[in-house]
């Protein structure tokens, strides 16, 4: 079960941010149905302690719905956060959440929507462990996980390295993690540097010749080619 969402090895909540993306055939949603947004836990469960491939597998289409509906949510919020905190000029990236005020109010909503809290469990003769338990669904307490990390990320200096990706048709953000990185992933930077290549291109052959500037008198001075 794949999901046809890009993963960059971004934090998850921009990876969540990310399950709005694009291609030639225009811009997409991850999480459109019960399949796809299970899938998309899927790709991600590894990378929380909160959810196991098994405990998705017996999720009920209306417990995917739930979900679902509070992934988008959430991903919208964060979109419209990761607009202002980055200054996006791009109109195809704009999110269903238009106010910064409910942008916030859904974050802190869906951190606090499910409890969960860490255990300690040490065995004589064993390491101790550090567990997370919930009151709730694990995949709910993952999306709240996600949104707790959300709120790290905008609440600290992280912020400031958020990126929206300018390639040409991209909608995705990613945190600039080295000081060359430019676009979100090397397609990204291929299709960038291949348009500033055909603009130059363009600038260079849709210029007149010197001969031809001459012949129209571009060249000479304004007295002159007045005669």
């Amino acid at each position: 079960m794949d999901t046809n969402a890009p993963l960059l090895g971004e934090p998850l909540p921009v990876e969540l941010m990310n399950t709005i993306w694009a291609d030639r055939d225009g811009v997409h949603d991850a999480l459109h149905d019960p399949d796809s947004t299970r899938a998309w836990l899927h790709a991600v469960s590894s990378r929380t302690d909160l959810m196991t491939p098994g405990d998705l597998d017996t999720l009920t289409v209306p417990d995917l719905d739930g979900l679902a509906g509070r992934l988008v949510g959430l991903r919208d919020a964060l979109r419209r956060l990761a607009a202002e905190a980055t200054e996006d000029p791009r109109p195809a990236a704009a999110s269903d959440t238009r106010g910064l005020h409910a942008a916030v109010t859904a974050l802190n909503r869906a951190s606090g929507d499910t409890p969960r809290w860490s255990t300690l469990s040490w065995t004589p003769g064993q390491e101790p462990s550090r567990r997370t338990r919930t009151s709730g669904q694990t995949a709910s307490a993952a999306v709240s996980a996600i949104a707790e990390d959300a709120v790290s990320l905008f609440g600290e200096d992280t912020r400031r390295q958020l990126r929206a990706c300018l390639a040409p048709g991209c909608v995705l953000y990613f945190v600039k993690n080295h000081p060359r990185r430019e676009w979100c992933s090397a397609g990204c930077g291929n299709r960038a540097r291949s348009a500033r290549h055909y603009q130059r291109h363009r600038h260079t052959t849709d210029r007149p010749s010197p001969r031809e500037r001459a012949e129209s008198g571009d060249d000479l001075p304004p007295a002159v080619a007045s005669r």
